[in-house]
């Protein structure tokens, strides 16, 4: 390895060949995600666009194949052994199916590793940073892609009620009421409204259908929507009334939650900077005077203090963020 590094090829070198190659890996990957074929350009949710697409599928083929780009089986039970890990890929919306995103997966550590290896030359630093990107890095962006999708959904559920309550008014059923958010409106809401049609369609009660969609959303104001139905359908009385009510309680509910999260933006923000900063400046360092910090890293007490940094670090991002979250 020092040969190699001696013929003027130097981990710098290494380390933006490495870049390349992951910056490359991952705009194809988000080019995947994020854009649609050219059926989805023409149609307002992602159901549609296979409902309208070439080649005509049943409705069941389509309901299965929605089911397996979010990592279900064909009957809409999780597949993966860690089924926490599996309900946050399917909250997180992803359409890649568990094959193509393991195999994106794969790519992605195996770029890391070497990049990580290249530029530090360390078994040591390589070990420890191993956890970081193989684990915590991909859960942190899962969990962010689940909440950006469940709070797009939050924004569109008012919205949705208003035309199921429209819908009722002109005489229709309940399914059908749904069915019109589904062809109307986009996603994320549209698609999960449209597989809560088609698993009506093929044999599955209104209610649990409903349940089924908040395991793939999670959104606090969604067991609201499903009482509503679940005690008009067992009880009756007038469903178009009591969604109009709760369309007002969620739209305000929205609007407490936006005004919360305006107001406690300094705050998120001064835990953002604080946390940032010493990371930014310590990479920023390494790259412009590679050998500032080589006479430490053979110290014992380096790593205790770093230890002890990142300890403290952790409280006190938990302690900001605990005093701006609010439950509404």
């Amino acid at each position: 390895m020092s040969g190699f590094f001696e013929n003027g090829f130097t981990p710098v070198h290494a380390m933006l060949i490495a870049s390349v190659f992951f910056a490359f890996v991952i705009v194809e990957l988000g080019y995947m995600i994020m854009s649609p074929n050219e059926n989805g350009k023409k149609r307002i949710n992602r159901r549609m666009a296979i409902t309208d697409g070439k080649n005509k599928m049943s409705q069941k083929n389509i309901l299965v194949q929605l089911r397996k780009e979010r990592g279900l089986d064909e009957n809409g039970m999780l597949v993966m052994p860690l089924k926490r890990l599996n309900q946050l890929i399917l909250r997180s919306g992803l359409t890649l199916g568990l094959k193509q995103l393991g195999i994106y997966y794969l790519i992605y550590l195996t770029v890391m590793t070497v990049g990580v290896f290249i530029y530090w030359q360390s078994l040591t630093i390589s070990v420890i940073a191993l956890p970081i990107y193989t684990f915590f890095l991909p859960y942190m962006w899962l969990k962010r892609r689940a909440n950006k999708k469940t709070a797009a959904f939050g924004a569109q559920l008012a919205d949705a009620i208003d035309l199921i309550t429209r819908s009722l008014k002109a005489g229709h059923p309940v399914p059908v009421a749904i069915s019109m958010v589904a062809r109307e409106m986009p996603d994320p809401i549209g698609t999960e409204f449209g597989i809560v049609v088609d698993e009506v369609t093929y044999g599955s009660d209104l209610v649990t259908a409903l349940n089924n969609l908040y395991e793939r959303v999670d959104l606090q104001d969604l067991p609201l929507l499903i009482s509503s139905i679940s005690i008009q359908s067992t009880t009756g009385g007038n469903l178009r009334e009591i969604l109009e009510g709760l369309s007002t309680v969620v739209r305000d509910r929205f609007k407490m939650k936006r005004k919360i999260k305006a107001i406690s933006a300094e705050g998120r923000m001064s835990a953002m900077f604080l946390s940032a900063m010493p990371v930014m400046l310590f990479f920023a360092l390494q790259f412009i005077v590679p050998d500032y910090y080589s006479e430490i890293w053979d110290e014992t007490i380096t790593w205790y203090l770093l230890g002890g940094l990142g300890f403290w670090m952790t409280v006190g991002n938990l302690l900001i963020m605990k005093m701006v979250s609010f439950k509404v």
